[in-house]
Order: C-alpha cells, then sequence, then structure tokens
C-alpha cells in the first residue's frame, strides 16, 4: 500500500541541490516552489494550482477555517515582526493577519498600548465628570445654589469634554477596524 501523497516525488539532484537551495533563498521561496516552477514551464503549463492549505484542526473563526501558514522572512524581518506583535499584546499570527487587514492601529506608528493608555485617561476623565455631575445634582437638588454654582465651570466644559471622549473612543475603534478598499470608498479618496 503507498501511503504517501501521490503529488510528492523524490529527485536525485545530481549536485544540482547547492544551487538549488541557493536560488530558492535569493528568491525567498521555498525550494519545492522553485521546482514546481520550473516543471510547469517544462511542461508547457501556465499556471499551476493554487495551493492548498491544511486546517491545523484548531478550529474555524468567524473569518473561515484556521490554516497553519509557513513564511520566509530575513532574520531582521522576523525580528520586526515578533516586536511588532509583542508591541501591539498580541500573538504573531494575529498581529500579521491585522496588518495584511489593513488595522491602522497595527500601522500608525502608535503603539496599541499608548492608544490604550490614551483611553483609559479619557474613561477616568469621564468618570470625574461623572462624579461631580452627580454631586451638582444633589447640590441642586437640596437647593443649595452657592454649592452647586462652584461647578458652573465644569457645566460649562462638559460638552467640550464629552465630545473629545466620544472622539477619541470613535478614532481607536476606527483603528483597530481592517480598512476595506472597495471602489466606492477609492473613488471618495480620489475626489
Amino acid at each position: 500500500m503507498n501511503a504517501q501523497n501521490p503529488d510528492f516525488v523524490t529527485v536525485d539532484m545530481r549536485g544540482l541541490k547547492a544551487a538549488l537551495v541557493a536560488r530558492a533563498t535569493a528568491q525567498r521561496v521555498s525550494v519545492s516552489v522553485l521546482v514546481r516552477r520550473a516543471v510547469a514551464r517544462d511542461l508547457g503549463l501556465d499556471e499551476l494550482s493554487p495551493p492548498q492549505f491544511f486546517s491545523s484542526g484548531n478550529g474555524s473563526t468567524p473569518g473561515g477555517l484556521i490554516v497553519k501558514l509557513s513564511i520566509r522572512l530575513t532574520t531582521s524581518e522576523a525580528e520586526q515582526l515578533a516586536a511588532g506583535a509583542r508591541s501591539s499584546g498580541l500573538s504573531r499570527g494575529a498581529y500579521l493577519a491585522g496588518l495584511v487587514a489593513g488595522i491602522p492601529a497595527l500601522t500608525s506608528g502608535t503603539s496599541r498600548t499608548d492608544q490604550l493608555a490614551v483611553l483609559t485617561a479619557s474613561n477616568a476623565h469621564l468618570s470625574s465628570l461623572s462624579r461631580n455631575v452627580h454631586v451638582l445634582t444633589r447640590f441642586l437638588t437640596l437647593g443649595n445654589v452657592p454649592q452647586a454654582m462652584v461647578y458652573r465651570d465644569m457645566l460649562d466644559a462638559l460638552d467640550v469634554d464629552v465630545r473629545r471622549h466620544l472622539a477619541q473612543v470613535a478614532g481607536l475603534l476606527a483603528d483597530l477596524r481592517p480598512r476595506r478598499h472597495t471602489a466606492e470608498t477609492q473613488h471618495r479618496s480620489t475626489r
């Protein structure tokens, strides 16, 4: 019984292996990809069948089946990928998927940690405003107008502070969503 994949072939390279590996490395592809291209060219085939992805057995997500992907990077690029994932607080796979999806928060240069710190500070400020409004309401209910007048400046700035907070939240949420480049959005951006 033949248990091997029928598309798998072993070839004696007869001294060509070093040159083959060097060319594959230079083109940043696997030896298998380079060999398949050469064989397809020799057979006169224009296109190879698309690569098959194999499930890692870890389930699926709303975006589809989870697959394992092998990529080739230089040492420097691999270090940048790992550093970017670390600074974003994400796994390398999630970070790379976010980059592919065009999530601005991953490409803006501002770290996710910095963005969350700004949002946390804004939430704390909004919480303080909420407590002050509660105290003001209590003074007004008791008819203590002189004490309520202390909060007048805070009330004058309340609208601006709340709008600033909402703008920050909206900006952060927008930066966490993948950018969709449709013909409509591209048309709008050229106007």
